[in-house]
């Protein structure tokens, strides 16, 4: 009998921290998550600087635009690297959105439009934020997963002892940006 009562306590704590090995596997995963974000983000502030250099040439009245954006491009850089999923999703949408307002001026002037370094500039940060969506989309699923195991029984039970704590979503803030553009002819 005193061997049944070991057999239940090894195999409650081999079950106890299995669970805490695959808190910690996902948890890791957000992180890693995370950081494919931030190298995507760091892309993008790259790029950002040439691009405004191109069209300050070209867009001569324009100069508040181009300020927003190297604002905008300054605020999130000093927010890369945190752990402040929140504050970095809030500046990476202004700056997004100061990017479409370059990009909307930007159709005004067809020289500007016309030029080579623009157009490539203009590709190469369309195909980073194909990638910074991307990287979100998973970043996305894998917080999804870790806070369903922590909210569910017995694992919140685990995940409340061993400190595990729910990551918060990078999403969308300014609910204009969820609208389906309407297009009319």
């Amino acid at each position: 009998m005193p061997y049944v009562g070991l057999a239940v306590m090894v195999a409650v704590t081999l079950y106890i921290v299995g669970m805490y090995n695959g808190l910690v596997s996902l948890r890791n995963r957000v992180k890693n998550g995370w950081a494919q974000i931030d190298v995507q983000l760091k892309r993008r502030y790259d790029l950002i600087p040439n691009l405004v250099e191109v069209a300050k040439g070209y867009m001569v009245h324009e100069q508040q635009t181009l300020e927003k954006v190297t604002q905008a491009r300054q605020q999130a850089v000093n927010l890369s690297g945190t752990t402040d999923v929140v504050e970095q999703a809030r500046a990476e949408n202004a700056l997004s959105q100061t990017l479409r307002s370059l990009f909307a001026v930007a159709e005004n002037y067809p020289e500007l439009r016309a030029n080579q370094n623009m157009l490539q500039l203009q590709e190469e940060l369309t195909s980073t934020e194909n990638r910074i969506a991307f990287a979100r989309q998973h970043y996305n699923d894998e917080v999804m997963r870790l806070n369903t195991r922590i909210e569910r029984f017995p694992e919140s039970v685990v995940a409340g002892w061993l400190q595990v704590a729910r990551e918060h979503f990078f999403e969308v803030e300014d609910s204009r940006h969820r609208d389906v553009p309407r297009v009319q002819f």
